[in-house]
């Protein structure tokens, strides 16, 4: 009997979030819009700059699945994390920071030296973010850190794609799979990045294997990895990869396929301030949806809706309170 709705296994990372200039983005040779891997001396001198020329934002456990997983929590799905954090200030703070936010986790005891994960999120005026992550010793995540009972008694399995960066945490990402795969238990998968698209396609390949159940998406993403030019021909070869898929796209809304139909879900007009966790909200939302048995279209429509109301903020979560509020809102609209 399962306990849990998701597990999910993923990077542990402590979120610093900026509000920055292009300008900024420019002198310090950073690549808009995508995540970049940096290793602690680069950490050093960006936190550095960006604490005298940045105004702070926000700080809090992150990482997308790990978004994602809280975002499912905390509409009211049971869901456990496997993660890797340092016997450190910052480890402590995640674990303290995950549990708070309902989500079961391997983290009983932190006993690991090293220094736990971090990405300094840069936010534009546009709303667009620009991420530069320092894995620590979350890039040393590996088969041991999954939980094989806690992943047994799980109704669905979601893989983050950021795992395909580093060569421990695609074996762990590859064993989760596997052992999905033998409880007949399903799999969603999200490319997480366009980065990871593009720079770790064949590790991005060896984690999806022969396919994966549910895939998470946005355009860009879809586009990138099926090799076309435009999302329609992209939606046509998505197929190849998954047996459903979710393509996120913006302002524009989303296009999901639930295995017979594709269905184009509206987006929401919305002052946006920040799009960091948009599309992890929107997983969230869209996953805990599905586990109550709603169809594609309508997770898909209270994902856009969460996603839509998360982006006029600052941070990639909501307070717990949010959650309870978006439920009742979007039913109370939704029945009108």
């Amino acid at each position: 009997m399962a306990i849990y709705d998701l597990y999910g296994l993923g990077n542990a990372l402590v979120d610093t979030e900026y509000h920055v200039t292009d300008s900024v983005l420019a002198s310090l040779g950073i690549e808009k819009g995508m995540m970049t891997l940096i290793d602690d001396q680069r950490l050093e001198t960006l936190d550095g700059f960006l604490q005298d020329h940045a105004e702070l934002k926000k700080q809090a456990s992150g990482g997308s699945a790990a978004n994602t997983l809280i975002a499912a929590a905390n509409f009211g799905a049971q869901v456990f994390y496997s993660c890797k954090v340092a016997n450190d200030a910052l480890g402590q703070f995640y674990h303290s920071d995950l549990v708070a936010s309902g989500v079961s986790t391997n983290l009983q005891e932190i006993s690991a030296e090293g220094s736990t994960g971090r990405c300094l999120v840069m936010v534009t005026d546009d709303a667009e973010r620009t991420m530069n992550t320092y894995l620590g010793i979350t890039g040393d995540l590996g088969p041991h850190e999954v939980d094989h009972a806690a992943l047994a008694q799980s109704r669905m399995v979601y893989i983050e794609g950021y795992l395909a960066s580093a060569d421990s945490a695609r074996q762990a990402a590859i064993k989760a799979h596997q052992l999905a795969r033998a409880a007949q238990i399903p799999v969603a998968f999200t490319f997480s990045d366009p980065a990871m698209v593009t720079y770790f396609r064949d590790a991005v390949a060896e984690i999806i294997g022969p396919g994966v159940d549910l895939l998470f998406c946005n355009e860009q993403e879809a586009m990138t990895w099926t090799e076309t030019h435009s999302p329609e021909d992209a939606f046509d070869q998505l197929g190849q990869t998954a047996q459903t898929w979710v393509c996120t796209q913006g302002a524009a809304g989303a296009t999901v396929f639930d295995g017979v139909s594709r269905h184009q879900i509206p987006g929401r007009s919305v002052k946006a301030v920040d799009t960091n966790g948009a599309g992890d909200m929107f997983a969230g939302a869209f996953l805990y949806g599905r586990q109550q048995h709603w169809s594609f279209a309508e997770a898909a429509r209270f994902a856009v809706y969460a996603a839509s109301h998360l982006v006029t903020q600052f941070g990639p979560r909501l307070p717990l309170a949010d959650h309870r509020w978006l439920l009742q809102e979007y039913a109370r609209t939704h029945s009108a």
